[in-house]
């Protein structure tokens, strides 16, 4: 017999671990599932100076802290790769490949992926000058100059975010034209500090033994290989929802997003989303654990009208 619970939270990150806080401090019995340890994406981030309270604390340092806030009300923790959800009248059965379990609620907080270009040095530089977040890691490039790969609306948003902190921003696209909505180009071709080059395929992130002093590009028309000296590189080629063990519940948009109701409630009851896997704008800490919150809430009310 699978364990039952009253809610199973599906991901350890941020949002995830403020839905579980939130659902065992209403004395509901709860577990987190992630396929590795809690934190998330945080894991992975330097430093975080755009979190309430702190004027910077490193990633897996605020993951801890989230975590033993997270389980001081009983919050069970436990690893699983989740490849789906069977609903069973009003019991939810999620199949793992560690086992199955059961609640009467679910909270989806498996959140997203950027897309990588897969490069040298993208993962060698990855928090040493390699960023995929301008808000999260903007701030450490004031006054310096930074290359942006992508002609999206994100890279252009991204990039003109990048002009009130770095002292020029290099567009680098692989087409001759962005992609990116007219509004979001006029503005980025009125900005001073904003460069672009055009028909060019990035083939490595160049640096030294402690950060990225550059990337190394083929200039398509002419087929020359040329450089770009910079401090930073941010890229923009897509995010990925990571919802594939989702697909047959019907709460998918066709892009793979979840979308919900502003108390993040799916289209089925009793079945949450929260944090990037939803179908939103602000993918961020605070964001995520605001959501996390209003889920673990509203879990509760669920609960009590069965």
């Amino acid at each position: 017999m699978a364990k039952s619970y009253d809610v199973i939270v599906i991901g350890a990150g941020p949002g995830g671990m403020t839905a579980a806080l939130y659902a065992s401090r209403a004395n509901l019995s709860v577990l987190m599932l992630d396929r590795g340890i809690y934190g998330g994406q945080m894991n992975n981030t330097a430093e975080v100076e755009n979190y309430p309270g702190f004027k910077s604390i490193l990633g897996p340092e605020l993951g801890e802290k989230m975590y033993a806030s997270a389980t001081q009300f009983g919050a069970e923790y436990g690893y699983g790769t989740v490849n789906s959800i069977e609903l069973q009248g009003e019991m939810k059965i999620v199949h793992t490949d560690e086992g199955d379990f059961e609640a009467r609620s679910i909270i989806i907080a498996t959140g997203s992926e950027h897309k990588k270009i897969g490069i040298p040095g993208e993962d060698e530089f990855g928090g040493r000058g390699v960023s995929y977040c301008a808000v999260c890691d903007g701030a450490f490039f004031k006054n310096k100059e930074v290359v942006v790969i992508g002609g999206g609306d994100s890279a252009i948003e991204e990039g003109l975010y990048l002009t009130q902190l770095a002292s020029k921003v290099t567009v680098i696209h692989r087409r001759d034209e962005l992609r990116a909505q007219k509004i979001l180009q006029d503005r980025a071709f009125a900005n001073d500090k904003m460069d672009f080059i055009w028909n060019a395929q990035v083939t490595t992130i160049e640096g030294d033994d402690k950060k990225v002093t550059g990337v190394t590009y083929i200039d398509k028309a002419t087929g020359e290989t040329k450089e770009v000296a910079a401090s930073g590189v941010f890229i923009y080629v897509g995010i990925e929802p990571m919802t594939s063990a989702f697909g047959d519940l019907g709460i998918l948009t066709d892009a793979g997003w979840i979308k919900t109701d502003d108390h993040m409630a799916t289209s089925v009851p009793g079945i949450y989303a929260i944090g990037d896997v939803r179908e939103k704008d602000l993918r961020q800490i605070t964001t995520a654990v605001g959501d996390g919150g209003i889920a673990g809430q509203e879990v509760f009310k669920y609960l009590q009208s069965i």
